[in-house]
This record gives C-alpha cells, sequence and structure tokens, in this order.
C-alpha cells in the first residue's frame, strides 16, 4: 500500500489533463470540419475519433502500469514483431490514397509503420543500454545506423517517406544523445546529396511533385501546389484571434484538403488565430520539456533513452507537420500528435506518453 501511495504521490496529473485536454482539442476540430460534409462517413469521423480515443487510454493505463524494466527486457522482440508486420502490410496490407500502409485485424485497421516509432526507441535504449560500456567506440553506432535505415526503407517502400524521414530523425536524435559526433553526420549528407539523382528516381509521381512545389509554390496553384495554397490562405486568414470555432471558411466549406489529418494545425490558426496558436505551441513545449527533465531526472540509461526519445519523437513529429502546413517544409503526410484523426498515430502518441508517466511515477526508482 505504501508503493502504490508513492506512485499516486508521484502521478504527473498536470501532463495526463494536458494530454487529454489536447485530444479533445482534435476532436471537437476534427468534428468542425466535417459538420456541413455531404458524407456520413466524414460526418461520423469524430465518433471514430472518440473511439480510438479509449482504446489509447486503454493503452496509456497499460503504459503506466508496465515496469519498464520488462520493457527493455522484451523490446528486441517488441522490435521484431513491429519488422513482421510492416513486411505483412506488403502481402496483405490494405491499399488507400495511392499507398499500402494499413493492416486489418478484426475490425480494427491498424498502420504498422506507427508503431515502429515506438518500436525503435525501443530498440535504441535497450542496444545502448546493453553497449553502455563501448560507446566511446564509433563501430558501435554501426549497428543502430544500420538497423534504423533498414526499418525506414521498409517504411519508405509502403510508400511513406514522411513516416520514414520520421525515423530517420529520430535514431539520430539518440545516437547524438549517445555521444556520436555532429562531423560524423557530415560524410552522411554529402553521400545523401550524391544519391540524390537515384533517390529521385525510386520516387512516386505525387512524392516529386511535392517536392517540386516547395522549390516552386507557384508552379501548380490549381494542382500539385494546391494543397498548400489553401493551408497558407487558412492560416493567414485567422489572425490574431482566429474565426472561432465553425466559423472557419476554408475548412469547414472543404477548400483546404485533409483538414483533419496533415493541414489540422492550419484549421486551428483558422478558427483560433494566433494566439489559439501560441496556446498549442505552449501546450507542445510543456510536453517535450516535461520529457527531456524526465530523461534527465532518471539514472537508469534505459529508462532515460526511452523518455528522450518519446521526447524527440514528439518534438520532430510537430516541427515537420508544423512547417509542412506553413510552405516551409515539403509536404510529406505526419500527422500531427494528439490533435490529427487517425487512429493508430493517437494511440502510440498516448502510448509513448503514458511511458512517460510510467517513468515519472517511479522516479524514487530510477
Amino acid at each position: 500500500m505504501q508503493m502504490d501511495r508513492r506512485y499516486l504521490q508521484c502521478f504527473e496529473w498536470p501532463l495526463a489533463a494536458t494530454i487529454f485536454g489536447m485530444v479533445l482539442v482534435g476532436v471537437l476540430t476534427i468534428y468542425s470540419t466535417n459538420v456541413f460534409a455531404a458524407s456520413v462517413f466524414r460526418k461520423t469521423l469524430y465518433l471514430k475519433q472518440l473511439t480510438w480515443l479509449g482504446l489509447g487510454t486503454g493503452a496509456m493505463l497499460v503504459a503506466c502500469l508496465v515496469n519498464p524494466r520488462t520493457l527493455a527486457r522484451y523490446a528486441y522482440v517488441i522490435f521484431a514483431a513491429t519488422v513482421l508486420l510492416l513486411i505483412a502490410v506488403f502481402i496483405m496490407g490494405k491499399s488507400g490514397l495511392g499507398a499500402q500502409r494499413w493492416l486489418r485485424l478484426g475490425p480494427l485497421t491498424i498502420q504498422p509503420s506507427e508503431f515502429a516509432k515506438l518500436a525503435l526507441i525501443l530498440y535504441l535504449a535497450r542496444y545502448f543500454d546493453d553497449h553502455r560500456e563501448e560507446l566511446a567506440n564509433p563501430k558501435v553506432m554501426l549497428v543502430p545506423v544500420g538497423v534504423s535505415l533498414g526499418l525506414a526503407l521498409l517504411v519508405l517502400k509502403q510508400p511513406d517517406l514522411g513516416t520514414a524521414l520520421l525515423l530517420v530523425f529520430l535514431a539520430t536524435s539518440l545516437m547524438l544523445l549517445m555521444g556520436l559526433s555532429w562531423r560524423c553526420l557530415i560524410p552522411a549528407a554529402i553521400g545523401g546529396g550524391v544519391l540524390t539523382p537515384v533517390i529521385w528516381i525510386f520516387l512516386k509521381d505525387y512524392q516529386r511533385r511535392r517536392i517540386l512545389v516547395f522549390l516552386n509554390p507557384d508552379m501548380d496553384p490549381l494542382g500539385a501546389s494546391y494543397h498548400i495554397a489553401q493551408s497558407k490562405i487558412a492560416v493567414g486568414s485567422g489572425g490574431f484571434l482566429g474565426k472561432g470555432w465553425l466559423g472557419a471558411t476554408q475548412s469547414q466549406l472543404n477548400f483546404l484538403p485533409l483538414n483533419h489529418t496533415d493541414f489540422i494545425f492550419a484549421v486551428l490558426a483558422e478558427q483560433w488565430g494566433f494566439l489559439g496558436c501560441l496556446l498549442i505551441l505552449l501546450a507542445y513545449l510543456y510536453l517535450i520539456t516535461k520529457g527531456f527533465q524526465i530523461a534527465q531526472d532518471s539514472t537508469d540509461l534505459f529508462v532515460s533513452l526511452l523518455a528522450a526519445g518519446v521526447a524527440s519523437m514528439l518534438a520532430i513529429q510537430v516541427l515537420i507537420n508544423m512547417a509542412m502546413v506553413m510552405g516551409l517544409l515539403p509536404v510529406v503526410g505526419i500527422p500531427l500528435p494528439l490533435l490529427s484523426y487517425g487512429g493508430s498515430s493517437l494511440v502510440v502518441t498516448m502510448l509513448s506518453l503514458g511511458l512517460l508517466l510510467n517513468i515519472q511515477m517511479r522516479r524514487f526508482l530510477y
């Protein structure tokens, strides 16, 4: 009983409240973008998101109860199972929007590439924990580099360029935390530049168009440039205070495509303006800095890397999505954590943040 009371006393209630508050903002925003939609499917998306919220809450509770050292013991198994799911996508995956990324498991449809993010964090945390005495040797980094690139290539093949890039950035951030020199990234950057023509050949037509649109935004305003052009209009039209809930004409009249997924931040900007976006940014900043603080306070290397990985994953996703919406990066299909519609993304994010809550509760142990 004493142990239970200590867990409860260490529970980070503001962190949990921020997580659920942001998810509910996302649900309300998804509702507002589809309230005038003609199809019943679009009108009920917010109900589906509430269902995923229930599953995500269950996943978060499980994450709060499991011992992080148990996760360390099974990290490689979890990673291997995720790789098998990614391979299964090519065999029996469900296709949509020009990609084959989903698996149907009974009544649920999941996206294994979303789970690959957390699986990679677990793998790298376990690997570096196992090799803590050898970190001064640069060769130790070769295995995580190869594993991370292999996982990213599996995701890229679906194709899912955004998540593949996220996996590479995530792995790089953890390796830098473990002592990888910035100078080691220079040959990688040079090699990437040399291989650019080869990579360009293997890109899908729509991916090439997105890159060309980024380089020349006015190239095709009614075609390839339409998404980003409408996104910028929505962001700019919100002004300082926004148009209010259910008052965003760009998104509610369907001028803005993908307004409930990749471009939900543009909807928030139109509805709540600069002030609302600032509050969202502050909420993300709190979650991210709290994650790194939890990592810094932990004396267990695996647990510390797990927390740092979750915080890095959240930070990279937020940065890429918001930059994409404002035209500062090419459109790569990265959802905004906790806010965008998407079951797998929401469950994985809540599961990951549940691990942060878990580590914080057990801070007297680590």
